[in-house]
């Protein structure tokens, strides 16, 4: 049996080294679902190209902003539905693991993909949102190691406060935004608005005042030159 820990969320590709930790430990590997490599699709070709028959995916969720657990089942159906030639049989944890302690009881409670699941499509999912800002959340490598993966938990528990979802902001995570001495960096489109040195805090702060009251916190705004 092969075993792939897949990271769910952007929190997950920060802790890389310690997913692959955790996979070695178990002669296993890690794959993502999202913004890193090697994708869940790509490891499970590497797998059973290799004569891999029996594949085992955990889930790995330390959050935030990972897609629920359905979204798991939903890429490796895909994948297997599209295989051509011999397909292995995948088996998926029934939950996902929130910590690495979690791994192994889940390697114990797994159901096998048949090809049923839903696709990857959904009438849902057809027109751009309605949402009035974009929400940029620098994820480069200074704003990462400056604590922005704490500033996007407070983002989110704010916005879930005020009631704010897709119709409001889209939140979107990026590579770098290029000011990194201002590190953590969070850019508001299209106001063209730019915040730097961003802490909890002023994350929170930024839902309330800008999002919700329409006045930006003048006091981590950036200067724009144009």
């Amino acid at each position: 049996m092969s075993v792939v820990l897949v990271g769910m969320s952007v929190s997950d590709v920060d802790r890389r080294d310690r997913l692959l930790e955790a996979a070695q430990g178990r002669d296993g590997s890690v794959a993502f679902l999202q913004l890193a490599d090697p994708s869940l699709s790509a490891e499970l070709t590497r797998l059973a190209d290799g004569g891999a028959t029996t594949i085992t995916l955990v889930g790995i969720d330390t959050g935030p902003l990972a897609p629920g657990h359905s979204w798991l089942r939903r890429i490796a159906a895909h994948w297997w539905r599209e295989r051509s030639g011999r397909r292995p049989t995948i088996e998926v944890a029934t939950a996902l693991a929130t910590t690495i302690d979690d791994i192994d009881a889940l390697l114990r409670t797994t159901q096998p993909i048949t090809g049923g699941e839903p696709g990857l499509t959904s009438e849902a999912w057809e027109q751009v949102t309605g949402h009035r800002h974009q929400v940029l959340v620098c994820r480069g490598p200074r704003c990462t190691a400056k604590g922005q993966v704490d500033n996007l938990r407070a983002l989110v528990l704010a916005l879930t406060q005020h009631h704010l979802g897709d119709d409001d902001l889209l939140l979107i995570h990026t590579g770098c935004q290029f000011p990194c001495n201002q590190a953590p960096v969070i850019s508001v489109q299209p106001d063209d608005v730019w915040y730097g040195r961003v802490d909890p805090a002023t994350a929170t702060r930024i839902v309330r005042e800008h999002f919700v009251g329409g006045s930006p916190v003048e006091t981590h705004r950036l200067p724009r030159s144009r």
